[in-house]
């Protein structure tokens, strides 16, 4: 199972080539998983950060871009979940748009514009420590999960 949502590439997104410039994907990245947290998980982002005071940062990104974007592009984002450690996920990131002519699309005329894998940890915002999951969140993760969870404490 994975999170999807849409969004359309703003011109503050692109580069003076009319491109979306690849730091603002990292951004989009953030925003999808928030997105993620707030409307597949139903646990507030700002919540955990704020009230629970429980950080998720990232630790590892690996990105590939397929294929370019421009300004108006409607991106198909999805994320899921391909680990899930004690205090660790690993998350698969694609983004889709619509297939220019000609070119190899999907059963839905959409192209790959990019993929990336994420690692977030869990950490509590007071110590800065890693620390476990909370159990309502490792609950609400669960079923996004595409393999069995880790035995192995991350």
């Amino acid at each position: 199972m994975h999170f999807s949502t849409r969004r359309t590439v703003r011109f503050a997104d692109c580069d003076p080539a009319g491109i979306v410039f690849f730091p603002h994907y990292m951004v989009m990245l953030n925003t999808v998983v928030e997105e993620w947290f707030d409307d597949g998980l139903r646990i507030p982002y700002a919540d955990l950060i704020g009230a629970r005071r429980t950080g998720l940062p990232s630790v590892r990104l690996e990105v590939d871009f397929t294929a370019i974007s421009r300004h108006g592009d409607v991106l198909t984002q999805q994320v899921g979940l391909d680990r899930l450690g004690r205090s660790s996920l690993t998350l698969r990131h694609e983004f889709l748009g619509a297939a220019a002519a000609g070119a190899p699309g999907d059963s839905q005329g959409l192209e790959l514009r990019l993929r990336a894998r994420q690692v977030l940890v869990c950490t509590s915002l007071v110590t800065h420590k890693p620390q476990a999951l909370p159990d309502d969140l490792r609950a609400a993760l669960l079923p996004y999960l595409n393999h069995p969870p880790s035995e192995s404490p991350a």
